[in-house]
C-alpha cells in the first residue's frame, strides 16, 4: 500500500465531529485516489510551519515515513500570523522551514510535494473577489520548491481563479460561512481535493499514478 502523509493547517486537518461541519482536505482527498493508497494527516488547525516543527510534528512524521511514501506539504495561512509562535518571514525562515520539509522527506526515502495554500473567500462590497489574500507566501513557496527540487501544485492561483468565477454567492456554500471565509465544509473540501488531483496529474509520473480513473464505467 502506497501512503500519503499530509501535514498543513485547518485547511487540510482531518476533523471530527467536534468541529462539524469543517473539514479538511485530507478527508476529501481519498476520493480521488486509487484503494491502495492510504492518506495519513498529520495537519492540525491553526499551525503555520513554524509552530508544525516546534511542536515535533515534523519529527513525528519523520519517524513515520518509510522509503516509497509521499509528504505532501502545505501552508501559507498561519505564516502570516503576527505571534511569534507562528509568524515567518516569506523569503526567509518561511523557506528554510519548507527546505526542511524537503530534506526530511529526501532522508527518508519519500517524494515531497508543495501546494500553496487555497484562497481566502474574500470579496467587497460590490462582490468582486479579493485576491492575494496569501501576500508573498504563495510566491515564495514555489520558489522553495524550485530550490530545493520539489514539485509544486500551486492551489493559490487556481483557487482565486475558480472562487473569482463562481462568485460570492456560490462560494458561500463551500465555506464554513457565515462564520468564516477560510475553513471549508465538505463541499469545499471535496472541490479543493479535485484541484489538488488535478494538479497531480498534470505532474505526470509518479504523482499522477496515486489517482483513481475520471470516470468509471456504468
Amino acid at each position: 500500500m502506497e501512503r500519503i502523509l499530509y501535514a498543513g493547517d485547518s485547511t487540510v486537518a482531518f476533523n471530527k465531529i467536534n468541529t462539524y461541519p469543517q473539514t479538511g482536505m485530507s478527508q476529501a482527498l481519498p476520493l480521488y485516489l486509487k484503494d491502495n493508497i492510504q492518506v495519513i494527516s498529520f495537519a492540525k488547525n491553526g499551525r503555520s510551519t513554524r509552530s508544525f516543527i516546534a511542536e515535533g510534528r515534523l519529527a513525528a512524521i519523520e519517524k513515520e515515513l518509510k522509503k516509497g511514501d509521499y509528504l505532501f506539504v502545505q501552508f501559507g495561512h498561519n505564516d502570516s500570523k503576527a505571534d511569534k509562535a507562528r509568524h515567518t518571514d516569506p523569503d526567509t525562515d518561511f523557506k528554510e522551514n519548507l527546505r526542511m520539509f524537503a530534506e526530511t522527506a529526501k532522508a527518508c526515502g519519500a517524494k515531497a510535494v508543495f501546494i500553496t495554500p487555497i484562497a481566502r473567500r474574500l470579496f467587497d462590497e460590490n462582490g468582486t473577489f479579493k485576491p492575494g489574500s496569501h501576500g508573498a507566501y504563495p510566491r515564495a513557496m514555489k520558489e522553495a520548491a524550485k530550490e530545493a527540487g520539489v514539485p509544486v501544485v500551486d492551489l493559490t492561483t487556481v483557487t482565486e481563479q475558480y472562487l473569482a468565477q463562481v462568485g460570492e454567492l456560490w462560494s458561500r456554500s463551500l465555506f464554513v460561512w457565515p462564520k468564516d471565509n477560510t475553513h471549508l465544509k465538505y463541499e469545499g473540501a471535496v472541490m479543493m481535493a479535485g484541484f489538488l488531483a488535478e494538479g497531480l496529474r498534470a505532474l505526470g509520473e509518479p504523482y499522477s499514478s496515486l489517482l483513481a480513473e475520471e470516470k468509471e464505467e456504468q
